[in-house]
């Protein structure tokens, strides 16, 4: 595994998770350090324990030796571990003034037994003067604790095994082992519960926080009701104070997306109203010039000025129009349902749109079978007309434009894609917003009043549906998405 991959592998664990693991990993270094010094140190004692034990042995030992006069001619160790109360497992080499070497040591029953010329040697060969050394006699017998042992007449060497001190050490070292398992066992379901219960106001905020956030705070009257619970916002502590600042936040936030909703209403009804109110004078202003436009005795001066008067009216009242429908659908007004021909939809809006574009290539797309949707006809062409329109008024003469009608799933799906220059990628995002222009991007200037894509979008979500762009160099495609007539084969199998 990398290092990039442990780095990521860790920042995946929970808070929860990496506190136990420290705590737990810690205490179980301490209980090891503390029982590794523990061993150590009983297993100094014991083997203190048993030199002072051998040095003793070893004393009464050279007593009986002295007193047997040993050595004579028939007796040998063996003979004095006989004569001699000595524990098991005790032993005794001894070598007379004239050199002869004998062995023996106590078994388990108290029977004495000889020990081999070649362990004699092995335990020659480990001893040292004067000190106390520990050496394998194997062949069942074991590890011995030795020391050397000096009188008048003789050498010996006395030992004890060390049979006894490995197992206490064997046996403190198990108990301590399953003492620490269990320790630790309960030590973690402690540490569990513990930092569980501490972490739990942090679950709350977070919950609350994800659930906040899970809201739909873009658009619309926005109401928060989210908090964390009064019993987690303790200013006392850390997490309680986090609880507060989000509880404060989320009362902030929650008073600015009323103040912006309000705001939008105003401003909604301002626009419902100016717009409603300019259509009558832009309508006397239209009706007065095309009467005055009707005067013979018109100077060619005055008659230019009136048409310039009249066309800009033309173009306010188209403005004024566009406004108060979008205000409207904002609303949820202006919309008259029934059943909707996709199909003859389309037709026609390539009829209308082949004239107004002759230097274009117009084609159409459609299923065999008509696709219908329930919604408002004359919004529905209003919709297609502009997508139209917007391919026709922003790209150049010679441009493929095509219009499709597919079903898919339980959604009727239309697209109107052109071969043209395509859309700036620095005004894609922002091209359905009001009053946007992608005169930056699209082959000439246009003059438009930015709200065609608009009203579109405005249209198709009032419909339940969904509008998006695709745009690379040579091809752009707007797609519409509207849900298919209740009663249409496809959508009452779906």
């Amino acid at each position: 595994m990398t290092s990039a991959a442990r780095g990521r592998s860790r920042r995946t664990w929970s808070l929860q998770t990496r506190l136990m693991a420290t705590v737990i990993g810690i205490v179980s270094l301490i209980l090891v350090i503390v029982a590794i010094a523990t061993s150590a140190a009983l297993g100094r004692v014991l083997e203190q324990n048993l030199d002072n034990r051998l040095e003793e042995s070893a004393r009464q030992a050279g007593r009986a030796l002295q007193m047997n006069q040993f050595p004579n001619a028939t007796q040998d160790a063996v003979d004095v571990l006989s004569q001699g109360p000595q524990e098991p497992g005790f032993l005794f080499i001894a070598q007379s003034a004239q050199g002869s070497i004998s062995g023996a040591y106590i078994d388990n029953e108290g029977d004495v037994v000889r020990l081999t010329s070649s362990q004699i040697a092995r335990i020659g060969d480990a001893i040292s003067q004067g000190g106390f050394t520990t050496v394998s006699l194997g062949d069942g017998i074991g590890d011995y604790r030795i020391r050397l042992v000096t009188g008048d007449s003789f050498v010996g060497i006395a030992g004890l095994p060390v049979t006894e001190v490995r197992s206490t050490i064997a046996q403190t070292l198990t108990t301590i082992a399953l003492v620490t398992a269990g320790g630790l066992l309960l030590l973690v379901a402690a540490i569990a519960l513990v930092i569980r219960a501490g972490l739990k106001p942090l679950r709350v905020v977070a919950d609350t926080a994800t659930r906040v956030a899970a809201l739909p705070l873009a658009e619309g009257a926005v109401s928060i009701t989210e908090r964390v619970p009064d019993d987690e916002t303790d200013e006392h502590t850390e997490i309680g104070r986090v609880g507060h600042a989000l509880n404060t936040l989320l009362d902030h936030v929650g008073q600015s997306l009323d103040a912006r909703q309000r705001n939008e209403e105003r401003m909604r009804s301002f626009v419902a109203d100016a717009s409603h109110e300019l259509r009558t004078p832009l309508a006397s202003i239209r009706g007065y010039s095309e009467l005055s436009l009707r005067d013979p005795a018109l100077s060619e001066t005055t008659e230019s000025s009136l048409e310039r008067i009249q066309a800009q009216s033309i173009r306010m009242t188209a403005l004024v129009e566009d406004l108060l429908l979008l205000a409207r659908l904002d609303e949820g007004q202006e919309l008259v349902y029934g059943t909707v021909d996709l199909s003859r939809l389309a037709i026609e809006a390539i009829a209308d749109a082949t004239p107004a574009g002759p230097d274009h290539g117009w084609e159409l797309d459609l299923d065999e079978e008509p696709v219908v949707v329930t919604g408002d006809a004359a919004r529905l062409h209003q919709v297609v007309g502009n997508l139209l329109a917007n391919a026709r008024t922003h790209t150049p003469a010679g441009t493929a434009v095509t219009l499709s009608l597919h079903r898919d799933g339980a959604d009727a799906v239309l697209r109107v894609h052109d071969d043209g220059p395509g859309i700036d990628p620095t005004i894609a995002d922002e091209l359905f917003e009001r009053f946007s222009r992608a005169d930056r991007s699209r082959a000439r200037k246009t003059g438009g009043t930015g709200l065609g894509l608009s009203i579109a979008q405005a249209i198709v979500v009032a419909h339940g549906g969904s509008i998006t762009v695709r745009s690379t160099p040579g091809s752009t495609t707007f797609e519409v998405r509207l849900p298919l007539s209740p009663d249409t084969p496809d959508a009452a199998s779906v």
